[in-house]
Parts: C-alpha cells; structure tokens; sequence
C-alpha cells in the first residue's frame, strides 16, 4: 500500500473540510492537502462519503430526470396556442360559449398528445441511462471498491489506470509512470507527464502536473489519487456549463429549430394579414383573432418534437433488438452520419479465434525451443500450468496441446518487464531447473530484431515468408544474466535471436459481406492494428478491402500533422500503432469535416475512442474500452454495426418526412384558408374546425417514425438543408392551394352551399389532401406506390381521411359547425385527390430529378467537444435532485429532454 500518512480518526473526518480547488491544492504537498481534506491512508468511511455526498451533492455537471411538468410547460409555451386559448375564454363569456368549448377541447386534446409521446420518450430516454454506470476505483474503509463515478466526493482517494476518464479533479499522491490526455482543456494533443511534486502558485491549468482534471484521459501508467474537487466546481465542470446547462445541438437540432423559426415567421405574417383583412371586412373581432391564430396554430410544428423524440425512443429499441446499445439518444443520429470507421483487425476482421501453429528456429528450421522459450517470457500468473490474465497470444499459446507447458513451468520468474504498445515487448529474468540465469525478450518481430545482435539473413527471409502468409508473429531472443536481479529497459540488448512463434486468425466468414454493405453505405473502412503491415495488407486483400497505402508507427512518428492529414485519403492501413498515435489518427480524420467512428474493444483503444466522433466498442471489451465507448455492440460484427448506421440514416429521413409535409400541403392549406378569408362572405373554415384538421392530420402523423424508408436513401449520410426546404415549400405548397381553390369553386359554383356545407366540403377536401399527399412525399420513387409504407402509418392515414368523411354525418356535426355533404360531392373529392396526388407526383419528379448535394465538411461549434464529454457526468433518475448542491457545485438541472 501506498503510504499516504496517519490514519484519521472518525471525529476529524466528520468535520467539514474547507473548500480547495484544484488550483490551490497544487501548490500545497500532499501530507497538507490530505489535512485540509481531513482523509487518511485508509480513505474516507462509507458513512462520511455518504454524508459529504448529501452534504455536497453528486460528482454531475447536469442532471435529467423525466418530469412531467416540465414536458407540459414546454407543449404550452406557445404563445400563439396561449393566446388562442385566453381568446377563446373571452369568446366564452361573451356567450359563444360552444365554439370556445369545442376550441378548448381540441386545444387539451392536442396539448395531450404531444405530452403523452414527448413523456414516454423522455422515459425511454431516462431508462437507457439508467442502465450505463460509470464506475470508478476508491478506497474506502481501506479497502478498494468500484463505486459509480457521480458518488465521488472531495477526500475520497482514487485509483487511475491506463485508458480511463479522469473522474474529478485529483491532487495526485502516487504515480508509476502516468500521462494524461488533456487536450479537452488545453488543445495540447501531446500527453503530459504527471507527478506528485507541488507546482508554483498560480499555475495555468496546462502546467498542473501533479494534478489529473475531470474529462481528461490517462494515456499511460497509473496512479493514486485524492478527490479535490467534483461537479460544477471543477476546471472542466466550469467550463461546461459556461457553454450552457444542455448538451450541444447536433446538426441536425440545429436545422429543426431554424425550419421552426421558418413557419413561424410565416406564421406571424399570415396572422397579421388574416386579422387585417378580416378587420377591414368589418368581422367580428374576436372571431377575426381566433380565426387568424387557429391558422398560425395550423402551420406551426407542435408535434415536431414529439416526433423526433419518439423516432430516436423507437431507434434505440430497433437498434437493441439488432444488438446495439446507445449509451445516449443523439447517438443514433451520430451512428447515420460515420463516413470514415477506424477499425480494429482481431475479431472484426478476422475471427478472433487466435490459435499457435509452430515455432522455427533463426535458421528456418522447425524446433520447440522458440516455443518453451515463449511460454516462460510472459506478465501473465501461471498457476499448476495454467494461465491468468494473459493476452490472446500467450493464451494461445498455453492452450496448444503439447508437454512444453509442463516444462515452462519449471522456470522460476525473477523480475519482469511488462509489455507496453510503444516498446512492443516483453521480458522476464529466469532461473531455470538448474539455475542459469537468463534474460528472455518476446515482442513484435521488428521490435525484437532491433535488440538483437546478428541476426541471420535466414530468419530475416523466413520472417517475410511468413508475413506474406498473413501470419502473426511473435519473435523470441535470449542473453545469459548470471548475477542480475532486476530488469530496467536499457537491458533489452546485445540480445540473441533464438527463433519465431507462428500463430493464425483467420479471415472472419461475414467480413467480406459487411465490408461489401458498409462500402455501400458510403463509409470508408480503415483498419488500426497492432500487427504487421503486410498481415493486415494480407487479410484485406482476402475480404476484398479496397488497396490502399500502408503506414506504420514508426514513419507516422516523423510525419507532422498537416503532412498526416495529406496521408489520410489515400492510407486504408495503420500497422504497428500504439495508442497515443490512435488516437492522433483519428483527431486528423476529424479535422478534415468529416464523421469518425472508432472501433476497439481494448484498453490501448480508449484514447482513440474518446478522441472519436463515435466511439464504438463490444460487449466482451474490456470495462475501460466500454466506458469510453459511445455504442456498444453486443456481437463484435461489423454487420451488426451496418444495421446500426442504416438505423441512424432511417431516423433522419423518416423525421424529414414530417418536416417536408409541413411545409408541403399543411401550409398550402393554412394559405389557401388565408386567401379565401379575403373574398368569401363567412370564414372558409371555422376556427375550432382549423384546429380540429390539425389534430387529425398530426394524429397520423405520430406513425411516421415507424414507417420504412427506401433502401436508395440510406446509402449516404444525410446532411440538413433549411435551403431544400424552402424551395420544396414554394414548389408543393401553391400545388395544395390550386385544388383548395379547386373545391371553393366546387362547393360554391356546382353544390351552391351554403356556409355549413362549404365549411363541411373544404375540411373534408383538406384533411384528405393533405392527410394522403404523405404517400407521395415519404419516398423519391416514381411512381409513390412503388414504395410500401409501414401497416401502422398506412392505416394512421386511411383513418385520419375515414374520420374527417363522416364527422360531417355525426351527431357531433352540429356543434362542430358541419352538415352533411351529398353523395355528388364525394365522387368530385375522389376525383381532385387522385389528379392532385398526380400533379404532386409530377411536381417531386422533377424536384428530385437530381440529388442534392452534400456538404462534405461539418462545422463544429466551439465547444462541442467539452459538451459531448460533459454527458459522462449526468446524473440520472429520481434521485437527481436528492442532496443536490447550489448551481456552482454540482451543475444545473436538466429537465428538458436530453439528447
């Protein structure tokens, strides 16, 4: 154990430890800074980190619980839909108390409706998060323990290892060669080396080095550490929420709120006119304002959000069943964007199943000493001839059936040098039964060899044979060490090459197809790998990889960054990369505009996975890689990783479908109702008839997130376009309004109505329209019905229309302001729908007649990258609020929904 000081007593750790920021623990040495903390060697009691968290509140930036008030309050912040309702209030008592009645019972319907869907999301939402915990190592009672990362508290002592996040902010008390990634904080891409020794007063954050901050990665080593600082009161907490109490908005909630802000500006425009022009007619006042508020509340998107929430809470349970697991909603819309994946080669590639062929000599020949030799030079505990903790090699390697295992174990181990990915090595000081004393180094062939001292051109052209084979090979070299007792790196020389470990992971069966679907999806595949470049060149080539240049770590060591991302387009293989260079890879992609996933399933990938726009890892990964990981996959297939693309792809189209209906017949008829208002003697449709088309028509709605979507849209990353929207809207929104005018002409030239049966005509005539032009517009094939819908929308749909048909024949037509519609009129309605769905399916032709362009670069707000972080240290639940801290601890509370 490390020797952190006394031990303190119960009494002093239940005092209240002063305030100490990260900054001003730096300064001071860590005997003081435990005092001022009031923990000892042992770490806090359970009880104290219990009532410190109370006392305190939760190690979050933010936290979300599903509320229902808060969703309530966001469906009635619409001022048109207020004033609509403090409208109709007044038109209550001043005696046209049914039109108010049927206007608020349509208003609480619709309000409803969107808190119902919107709830259930959040929910969903609040569910998924419950089941990700990110834990931490502490020492408490001393002993070590995993507890959940937002339960930290100030003293509590902490260990760091290896690819984890830093949970809080740390005065280090122990370090065996730490680094950390910090450039969340300060852009640096190098790693800084870290140690206990205080720093000057006053130090930027970027010269702490005996601190580890909140949101930064440890690249290498490990340490011990004691809790300073948590939440909002840490440097990178701080920052956070300087950039706002909500996660950053995607690209695509930004173009959700700029297509909002478009119909509401056409809102406000239809409004004041409609109330001028009905003002100048001498109407009534107040049936003026409700009337042009009901047509704002009919063009503005209120079940938008609902929408899109419920299409992500639908993506995440499609994309579980297809065994993929989204740590946060938004992932899925980051999932349908990747168009670069870094992938690992074992087990994605290749099937993971690593098995020991043979072992040659320096000269070629067959022998079993390389593989004694290899068996002994391992950091894995062997216990009665049995492995534990060893890589997939040394496993390998153990398990091969054989006697040599019995002989291995005769060795007795001295002193060991651990692999690591930058020497790519390992060594052990042995005795054998005998008691000559001996050096063994094991490693990748090329790292071996450069310790070796005449090496033999045989084993030079048998170790090329054998990579050209697409083998993985592990080299094994010796020298005596009479009277050495300990192993530092500088002895891994003057060595003696004694032979080669030949092993096998063959070509996994799906690859081939699933590089062949995500080709064609549009997402370039680049393999990150350990190994060789000529056995990964050798493995691609078998799956039918596209050739590309080849890089290795030691020439990526000597290029710059601007000279790595000229590299980038035409390299598809990176061989013998260690994790600090993963991680550097992917940083360059990214700065080319493009989406980046990574996926990895080991601690050396953690850094790459964090530094990615989607970190991807596997169920059977290590706890570190799956923390760091963004998505996990429940089977290590990349096919399993197409279907969760296509799924991310599916939620954005069937999302563009509602916005494009929007701006297609729903506002053609709002303008149509508008226009008419200016030469009609009556309103063309009354103000509770408006809003009840409206919730018709939005009720079938609800079913386009579970509609399907053609195969030919999801084969390339969508990308907003408010630009596309408009023209769509000026394209299709006169077509609606053309047969709208259609049917005035109808109803008042051929039926002679009346105004009942006119407001009767046109709301049958519009609901239909506007209701059945979606089958036109959720697919770009010609003709529409060439594309199936899914059972739920169709039907939606096809009710929606039914029910308009026959409210005019109800008991309820009365109150509603209808009459019922002669037979004649139905055989004119079924005539306009089917020239209008004619001229709407002429008119998409030739709007789709070419694809629209993508944007190749994605602008990135400042501070993207600390925000999508910060989503790590959200607490969750019911028990969000319990205990909580002021804002300036523990963050603000987010009760709106979370993306």
């Amino acid at each position: 154990m490390i020797h952190l000081g006394k031990p303190v007593s119960r009494a002093a750790q239940q005092q209240a430890p002063s305030p100490l920021s990260v900054a001003a623990a730096s300064s001071m040495p860590v005997a003081e800074v435990l005092a001022e903390l009031h923990v000892g060697e042992t770490g806090l009691s359970t009880a104290e980190s219990a009532q410190r968290l109370r006392r305190i509140g939760p190690n979050a930036v933010r936290s979300h619980r599903a509320r229902l008030g808060p969703v309530v309050l966001r469906q009635l912040r619409s001022p048109l839909l207020l004033l609509l309702a403090v409208t109709a209030t007044v038109s209550f008592f001043l005696g046209e108390r049914t039109d108010a009645i049927v206007i608020g019972v349509i208003v609480a319907v619709s309000v409803g409706l969107g808190v119902f869907n919107e709830y259930r999301a959040e929910r969903a939402a609040e569910a998924l998060h419950e089941r990700l915990v990110h834990r931490v190592v502490v020492i408490r009672d001393g002993k070590a323990q995993s507890v959940d990362l937002v339960e930290l508290v100030p003293g509590d002592i902490v260990e760091l290892g290896a690819g984890e996040l830093v949970p809080a902010d740390l005065r280090l008390l122990a370090v065996t060669g730490l680094q950390c990634d910090e450039s969340v904080l300060t852009g640096e891409a190098n790693a800084v080396e870290k140690s206990t020794e205080p720093v000057a007063a006053a130090s930027p954050t970027a010269d702490l080095t005996c601190c580890a901050l909140m949101g930064t990665v440890v690249s290498a080593g490990r340490a011990r550490a004691v809790v300073v600082s948590t939440g909002g009161s840490t440097q990178f907490g701080r920052i956070a929420l300087g950039l706002g109490k909500r996660p950053p908005e995607t690209e695509f909630q930004v173009g959700l709120r700029q297509f909002s802000m478009l119909l509401v500006r056409v809102a406000a425009v239809l409004t004041v006119g409609i109330f001028a022009v009905n003002l100048a007619l001498h109407r009534p006042i107040l049936d003026a304002l409700m009337f042009s508020l009901a047509i704002a509340v009919g063009i503005s998107p209120q079940l938008l959000p609902a929408v899109v929430s419920t299409s992500l809470a639908a993506g995440s349970r499609l994309l579980a069943q297809q065994k993929v697991l989204v740590k946060r909603l938004v992932c899925i819309e980051d999932l349908g964007d990747i168009e670069v994946l870094f992938t690992d080669k074992t087990g994605t590639l290749t099937e993971g199943r690593i098995e020991f062929m043979r072992a040659i000599d320096q000269n070629g020949a067959a022998g079993d000493e390389p593989a004694l030799l290899g068996l002994v030079c391992t950091d894995a505990d062997i216990h009665d001839g049995r492995i534990a903790g060893g890589d997939s090699l040394d496993t390998a390697l153990w398990q091969s059936p054989g006697t040599l295992q019995t002989v291995a174990g005769r060795y007795s181990r001295v002193a060991t040098l651990p692999f690591d990915h930058r020497r790519r090595l390992v060594s052990v000081l042995v005795d054998d039964h005998d008691g000559v004393r001996t050096l063994i180094t094991k490693g990748a062939p090329e790292a071996v060899l450069a310790c070796c001292d005449d090496v033999p051109e045989a084993a030079r052209t048998a170790l090329e044979a054998e990579f050209a084979a697409g083998h993985r090979v592990v080299a094994v070299a010796t020298r005596p060490a009479a009277g050495q007792r300990s192993l530092e790196f500088a002895d891994e020389q003057r060595l003696r090459l004694r032979g080669f470990l030949m092993f096998l992971d063959p070509p996994k069966d799906s690859a081939r197809e699933a590089l062949t679907r995500l080709a064609s999806l549009g997402i370039a595949v680049k393999v990150i790998t350990g190994d060789n470049p000529a056995v990964a060149a050798r493995v691609c080539a078998e799956l039918g990889l596209p050739a590309g240049d080849a890089l290795t770590g030691t020439e990526l060591e000597h290029l710059s960054d601007a000279q790595l991302s000229d590299c980038l387009p035409a390299t598809t293989i990176f061989a013998r990369i260690d994790p600090e260079q993963k991680a550097r890879i992917v940083r360059a992609q990214r700065a080319l505009g493009v989406d980046v996933a990574f996926l990895g399933d080991g601690v050396n990938d953690a850094l790459a996975l964090h530094a990615a726009d989607v970190g991807i890892s596997v169920d059977s990964a290590t706890d570190v890689a799956k923390d760091a990981a963004d998505v996990v996959l429940l089977e290590k297939d990349l096919m399993v990783l197409a279907d969760g693309v296509m799924q991310g792809r599916r939620v954005f189209a069937n999302t563009m479908k509602y916005v494009l209906m929007g701006t297609s017949s729903n506002f053609g008829n709002m303008f149509s109702a508008a226009a008419a208002s200016a030469f009609l003697p009556f309103l063309p449709m009354l103000p509770s008839q408006i809003l009840l088309n409206n919730l018709l028509y939005d009720s079938s709605q609800l079913a386009i997130p579970t509609d399907n979507v053609d195969p030919e849209q999801l084969l390339r990353p969508s990308r907003w376009d408010i630009h596309l929207i408009q023209r769509f809207m000026l394209v299709f929104g006169p077509i609606s309004s053309l047969f709208d005018f259609a049917t005035f002409g109808v109803m008042l030239w051929v039926f002679h109505s009346g105004e009942s049966l006119f407001h009767s005509g046109w709301f049958v005539e519009s609901l239909a329209t506007q209701t059945l032009v979606l089958f036109v517009i959720r697919t770009r094939r010609t003709p529409f019905f060439r594309s199936r819908p899914s059972v739920p929308l169709l039907l939606a749909g096809l009710a929606a229309v039914l029910i308009g048909a026959v409210l005019p024949s109800t008991p309820l037509a009365h109150a509603l302001g209808f009459q019922p519609l002669p037979g004649a009129f139905f055989l004119a309605l079924l005539l306009m729908i089917v020239c209008y769905l004619a001229l709407a399916e002429t008119a998409k032709h030739w709007f789709f007649r070419t694809q629209p362009a993508v944007d190749v670069i994605r602008p990135r707000s400042p501070g993207h990258r600390i925000q999508r972080r910060a989503a790590r240290y959200i607490k969750f639940g019911a028990e969000g609020d319990r205990g909580r801290a002021p804002a300036a601890q523990t963050g603000l509370s987010d009760s709106g929904r979370q993306s």
